[in-house]
């Protein structure tokens, strides 16, 4: 064994700017993909949480909005507030200097207990009368705190509104269709005295949102969950993931390849110093051990380099997250989310790859025949 580490470490030495070459190649690699994969943990998770910034974690829609009770307790509810929920048009009249606000906006009626089902947004201030606004939507109204709107429903009735404040979520889509009021003022705008769309609830752990909506449903409800209601954005992100790990996965295949095809071309050249050695008395494994070690080698360090240089470049991502346009991605921030599993299934996938790739320059060496080199 002895042997094969010595004429391994000593021919990687002799050809040093091929061996660091094909070494930078497989680390390239590695790095590409362990970032790739943080950015898009990063990104699927920074969606999952603006989205969770707005969005409570279970709506339960009454059958008969006449006769909407309480849900039953459940240990996994911190929270619920009673709801009405309805299309309508703001407007915002012209003032000298600045022009008339128009928009559509899904209009949230609150009942007691709403901020508790928000916590990260300040409710605090709503009351009757007033109205908070989602943050591009005050934008595109040019609304500001203390501006009066006028608010129309589809049913032709219209009240007025006090802008009392905004809230950001992070989630584009959710900033620009939503704003809140209080449940008397939209049962007012609807003509709907009483009537309730049903109850929003906070959890604990939102992770089990399916669980306990089945467990509140019964006979009144009909129970969503953010996930169900997200659902083809989350597979979307599932599959985007996976997507793009084949994809740069790729480039680990094509740099272990480009490794077995200088470790092919030294035994191709090496080919009379094999056969000095097999007429020396080493045997055939001995000689093509030496090149699948050189390749084990190579693509350790590889390994071993592109993990530290994907975790450095994944961490300077968590710290300085990429700006990107909140209009298209929904997200205004690009963060990455280092994760243990994935550089440790990166790693052991890479491995494979360059332990197969180490069997061409192993087979090739078997193959050599000293009787009719040296011939």
């Amino acid at each position: 064994m002895r042997f094969i580490w010595f004429l391994a470490l000593r021919h990687l030495r002799y050809r040093r700017t091929q061996s660091l070459i094909t070494l930078l190649g497989v680390a390239v690699g590695i790095m590409v993909l362990t970032t790739a994969l943080s950015l898009t943990n990063g990104f699927t998770q920074g969606l999952i949480d603006a989205t969770l910034r707005g969005v409570p974690h279970i709506f339960l829609q009454a059958f008969d909005p006449q006769n909407a009770p309480p849900p039953k307790a459940n240990p996994q509810v911190v929270a619920q507030t009673p709801y009405l929920v309805t299309k309508a048009l703001l407007t915002r009249r012209a003032t000298s200097g600045q022009r008339a606000g128009v928009d559509v906006a899904t209009l949230w009626g609150l009942g007691e207990g709403a901020q508790r089902v928000y916590p990260r947004l300040d409710l605090s201030r709503l009351r009757p009368g007033s109205i908070i606004l989602g943050s591009d939507l005050a934008r595109q109204l040019g609304a500001f705190p203390g501006d009066r709107l006028f608010v129309l429903s589809v049913s032709q009735k219209r009240i007025s509104l006090e802008v009392v404040g905004t809230f950001h979520t992070g989630n584009a889509l959710l900033d620009a269709e939503n704003a809140f009021a209080t449940l008397e003022d939209v049962q007012n705008l609807t003509d709907q005295p009483g009537t309730l769309t049903g109850y929003q609830v906070l959890l604990k752990d939102p992770e089990q949102a399916p669980q306990v909506a089945r467990e509140l449903s019964g006979t009144h409800y009909f129970a969503q969950t953010w996930q169900s209601l997200n659902r083809t954005l989350i597979e979307q992100l599932a599959l985007q993931k996976r997507v793009i790990g084949i994809v740069v996965f790729l480039i680990v295949v094509v740099a272990a390849l480009g490794m077995a095809n200088v470790l092919v071309l030294a035994v191709v050249e090496k080919t009379p110093d094999i056969a000095l050695l097999r007429v020396m008395g080493a045997r055939g494994v001995q000689v093509a051990g030496v090149f699948a070690l050189e390749g084990l080698i190579l693509g350790t360090a590889g390994v071993i380099l592109g993990n530290l240089l994907g975790y450095g470049l994944s961490t300077y991502f968590a710290l300085n997250p990429v700006r990107i346009p909140g209009e298209l991605y929904f997200i205004s921030g690009l963060p990455a989310q280092l994760r243990l599993g994935d550089f440790v299934w990166v790693s052991l996938m890479s491995l494979g790859v360059v332990l197969l790739a180490s069997l061409l320059p192993l087979l090739r060496a078997l193959r050599v025949k000293p009787g009719e080199v040296l011939r």
